[in-house]
């Protein structure tokens, strides 16, 4: 059985360019502190990386500190600062914030952006947010995949991880205006401009500006439309298949990749667990939840009641994904579907 993997928004296979950087780093010898020539080599490792990042979220003279994924930058950016934000986020950022803010048509309702924290896309369900002027965003499922460019959003600060668009696992970034006061939580020797301290990670630090400018030139390129187009034929395809499907967030922007569907009465960890049979990676929300048994925050705060929030699926597609992929799940799923309702 060839199996196939449909759950990119939990993690993406690592991109060529990621692991043709790492292991270049791999054979530099040097701590990026110390200050002889080898020393040097690896900073330069550092340095390189950090431009890329840089320039592929269109924030090009602002700080960007490494760390070791998402969860901690968001800790980083977040930790005393009182901040609001609606029940969308992720559990990241849900334990530094009020969530507060109301939810509307899928879209999160702010008072004062200035204050807020905000997504830029939903891992769950794909929804696309407006992130101009927020204090904080997650771009971490949004970036390579729809357009966002740090300076022209205007946002105060915004982190992402490596393993969402090709890169390696445990690495990730904060970005925010060079000069910004951030405060260590992790302190000793000083590294990354103070705000993190301890050796740099370089072999996965090469491998995310690598990841990072390979992902904004897929997406330059419109690699993404095409992956759209098999979205649609997949969501089609299920409507065909059963009729009282929900879609979540059908009618607002969504990610060009992700499908988060509801089969009232068939609960989410079962689909998981029958597709998985069936040889298709799919999952039942984020994966930082997997193993919980209980519904969907973000499916609550979208208005969704918890016995059709507990029988959601996430389908996440990627860049080589293909028709004959997305046909095939569908008709898998159809198929269990129908064993499933005809021995109720």
């Amino acid at each position: 059985m060839t199996r196939v993997y449909l759950d990119h928004n939990a993690t993406t296979p690592l991109r060529a360019e990621a692991r043709d950087a790492m292991l270049a780093a791999m054979d530099v010898v040097g701590n990026p502190s110390s200050v002889h020539a080898e020393g040097r080599t690896a900073k330069g490792v550092v340095e390189t990386a950090r431009a890329q990042i840089a320039a592929a979220v269109g924030a090009v003279g602002a700080d960007v500190v490494f760390t070791s994924g998402a969860t901690e930058a968001a800790a980083l950016a977040l930790a005393g600062r009182g901040l609001h934000a609606s029940g969308l986020e992720h559990e990241a950022v849900a334990a530094w914030v009020a969530q507060d803010l109301p939810v509307e048509g899928g879209r999160v309702v702010m008072a004062d952006p200035a204050q807020s924290v905000l997504q830029l896309a939903n891992s769950e369900t794909g929804i696309v947010q407006d992130v101009t002027g927020v204090a904080v965003t997650d771009i971490t499922q949004g970036f390579g995949r729809v357009p966002f460019a740090f300076d022209w959003s205007g946002v105060g600060m915004a982190f992402l991880s490596a393993h969402k668009f090709g890169g390696p696992k445990g690495v990730g970034a904060l970005i925010f205006p060079a000069g910004t006061n951030v405060a260590a939580h992790i302190k000793g020797g000083g590294q990354e401009m103070g705000r993190r301290s301890g050796t740099e990670n370089i072999i996965g630090i090469a491998g995310f500006g690598a990841a990072a400018e390979a992902a904004q030139t897929d997406l330059a390129n419109g690699v993404w439309d095409r992956v759209a187009h098999l979205r649609n034929i997949l969501e089609k395809a299920i409507e065909s298949a059963q009729y009282r499907t929900i879609f979540v967030g059908q009618g607002n922007d969504r990610l060009p990749n992700t499908s988060c569907f509801i089969a009232p009465g068939w609960k989410g960890e079962t689909q998981v667990m029958a597709m998985d049979l069936a040889g298709f990676a799919v999952s039942a929300g984020s994966a930082c939840s997997s193993g919980k048994v209980k519904a969907s925050r973000v499916l609550a705060a979208l208005g969704y009641d918890d016995a059709l929030a507990r029988c959601a699926l996430r389908v996440s597609l990627g860049t080589q994904t293909t028709e004959d992929d997305v046909l095939r799940f569908a008709d898998a799923w159809a198929a269990k579907y129908a064993k499933r309702s005809s021995a109720a």
